[in-house]
């Protein structure tokens, strides 16, 4: 029987404390008297997790929106890492995602003994390869959910084990529509559209308004058209007031959260960028992906960008499989008929559908083993 182990995990937003409730599952299955704490959300306590602080103060896109919550987001890791590094030190630290607020805080509990595993390598290939550095001070171990990411960070002298993504193991391989839908009242014959504007409060606010215009347009092309929205509880409110707004009252649901039976269910999904997106390729479901946040953020970030492609479908594709449009070109009239090219074009949806079957088969490994595996090599130092 293994000792019972201390693990602290933080997880920043609701991709992360997915990840990290998944990871626990199979770290638990090892150790099953594991005591895990920090900062999350309601997946990771359904593991036993004890949350600290809650994963939503994390839960902040974009370069100026950070500077409006800097001071509580710098205060909650000086008291967690204070707290790590006397009165309840773990046996591993493991960042889960987060990279902006993990890499620092696991750079400093490393340098106070604490062994630290990163669980998603920051995306250096797409954003960030200034990051390299501060991965290599930060990090004892890197576990990987896409499969080129260890050689790319061996080259640079850190160990990485690539795991696969867990979600490629929860999403079934055929998703079953015909439950998706008789659960959420929806009819075979309906065209359903599954519109996610985001996990994130900045990022509701700057793309619901425009994804529910898109709507009221595609209501004028298809008038018996239905969209699902699922919602995360804190921003539920916010999402209903704005489709009663919009006028889209009776063509469209708010879900709470089930976002996977919102993908299983539509022909077609409003997405924006993020890991919904790739959830969105797993259960093959053509998409048009979005993206808007604050004008100065944007400039800052696009100057960063090291591919053509943004959503990680495209990405891992290496190519635009799905179409994107960010900032500018995210305007309802063009969302509008993006959305309905694929509702027109079956043939073409049945390619990519293909083409995410064989993404899937590639992400699907036994990630709760591979990572457990990986922690217990740094824990034996």
């Amino acid at each position: 029987m293994n000792p019972s182990k201390r693990f602290a995990l933080v997880a920043g937003e609701t991709s992360g404390d997915l990840l990290a409730g998944l990871l626990l599952g199979g770290v638990r299955q090892r150790w099953p008297d594991l005591h895990s704490f920090g900062i999350g959300g309601p997946q990771m306590v359904a593991q036993g997790f004890d949350p600290w602080w809650p994963s939503e103060k994390l839960a902040v896109r974009g370069y100026v929106e950070v500077l409006r919550h800097y001071r509580e987001i710098v205060g909650i890791r000086a008291e967690l890492q204070q707290r790590l590094l006397t009165s309840t030190r773990p046996d591993v630290f493991i960042g889960v995602d987060a990279p902006d607020f993990n890499l620092d805080l696991e750079a400093n509990l490393k340098a106070g003994g604490i062994r630290t595993v990163h669980f998603v390598c920051p995306s250096i290939w797409a954003w960030r390869a200034d990051r390299v550095d501060k991965i290599r001070r930060s990090a004892d171990h890197v576990l990987c959910i896409f499969p080129f990411e260890p050689e790319l960070l061996g080259r640079h002298g850190i160990a990485a084990t690539y795991v696969g993504h867990p979600l490629a193991n929860v999403i079934p391989m055929e998703p079953d529509r015909a439950a998706a839908r008789a659960q959420l009242g929806l009819r075979e014959e309906d065209a359903v559209v599954a519109i996610l504007p985001g996990s994130r409060a900045s990022e509701v606010q700057y793309l619901v308004a425009r994804f529910f215009e898109t709507a009221v347009r595609l209501r004028r092309e298809r008038p018996g058209i239905r969209f699902v929205v699922p919602a995360v509880p804190a921003l539920r409110e916010r999402i209903e007031a704005a489709a009663r707004a919009a006028g889209l009252d009776g063509a469209l649901t708010v879900i709470p959260g089930q976002s996977h039976t919102a993908l299983a269910a539509c022909d077609v999904t409003l997405i924006a960028s993020g890991t919904a997106t790739l959830e969105a390729a797993l259960f093959k479901r053509p998409m048009v992906i979005a993206y808007n946040m604050n004008w100065l953020s944007w400039q800052i970030m696009r100057r960063k960008q090291l591919q053509p492609w943004v959503g990680l479908p495209n990405i891992l594709c290496g190519e635009f499989v799905v179409p994107e449009l960010l900032q500018d070109a995210a305007t309802p009239q063009a969302l509008s008929r993006a959305v309905l090219d694929w509702l027109d074009a079956p043939a073409k949806i049945a390619s990519l559908q293909q083409r995410f079957t064989e993404l899937h088969h590639t992400l699907r490994r036994d990630t709760a083993q591979l990572a457990t595996d990986a922690i217990e090599q740094v824990l034996e130092g």
